[in-house]
């Protein structure tokens, strides 16, 4: 499987280059995976739909245990992922980028579902190759190759995609937990906080809005400590929020 390998990165900002791949990898609108001699790799995924995560700077698949794609895995065959940007806000600049990563599927081991007993298997994509292409730039700039080891590198944990989706969880999934945290900081009764939403998530804080009766509010809550890790951020927004956040 081969890929124009574009500009030499050299001639870029490296490490602004890295995290601008690294977000899009933690935060893709779409995720589109081609693989060596499969025609459909979706064939036995639940709606044809491939769930994907970063792993320290790699793209990490959960799939049943005799799909296409676990086989493929268990091959070791060659593989090409494109993703479109799903940082900002639709329409932005920001999803205009597209990153490519090519390389080979391994299987990283097996899981049990937690709302089933369903067996999956972990697939993780074993990168050789990144590219990164931002539309509206000159025709020697738009594709530019990606150094892996800065791409994979561990500073890059708290990239401003994983922050994004982190805030985007936590406000879609988390809004009981968010009001209960509201309400107690401020004496509030739960009944009466009627939305909360996470804004401005970094290493070394967040803020918090919220609307309750007498209309609405913010504070700017800062952690002890800059956080160091994804794990490390989570313990400091629980502790902070009082709530039981995942």
């Amino acid at each position: 499987m081969s890929l124009d390998p574009g500009i030499d990165a050299g001639r870029a900002d490296v490490q602004r280059l890295a995290a601008a791949a690294r977000s899009i990898l933690a935060c893709p609108s779409d995720v589109r995976l081609v693989v060596d001699g499969i025609d459909d790799v979706t064939e036995g995924l639940a709606d044809a739909h491939l769930e994907m995560q970063e792993h320290e700077g790699r793209p990490l698949f959960s799939c049943p245990a005799d799909s296409a794609l676990a086989v493929a895995a268990t091959d070791g065959r060659g593989a090409l992922l494109t993703l479109h940007s799903g940082l900002g806000r639709p329409g932005t600049p920001d999803r205009e980028a597209t990153l490519t990563l090519s390389g080979r599927l391994e299987a990283a081991g097996l899981e049990e579902c937690e709302c089933c007993t369903e067996i999956r298997m972990r697939v993780l994509l074993r990168l050789d190759f990144a590219l990164l292409a931002r539309p509206g730039h000159g025709p020697d700039e738009a594709r530019i190759r990606v150094p892996l080891a800065a791409f994979t590198a561990p500073g890059l944990e708290l990239n401003r995609g994983f922050l994004q989706r982190s805030t985007e969880h936590a406000n879609q999934c988390h809004q009981d937990e968010l009001r209960r945290a509201v309400a107690t900081r401020t004496g509030t009764r739960l009944g009466e906080v009627v939305g909360v939403q996470l804004t401005g998530l970094s290493a070394s804080g967040v803020v918090l809005q919220w609307v309750d009766l007498s209309g609405s509010h913010q504070a700017e809550l800062r952690f002890g400590h800059a956080a160091r890790s994804a794990p490390e951020l989570g313990e400091l927004l629980r502790s902070e929020l009082h709530a039981g956040l995942c």
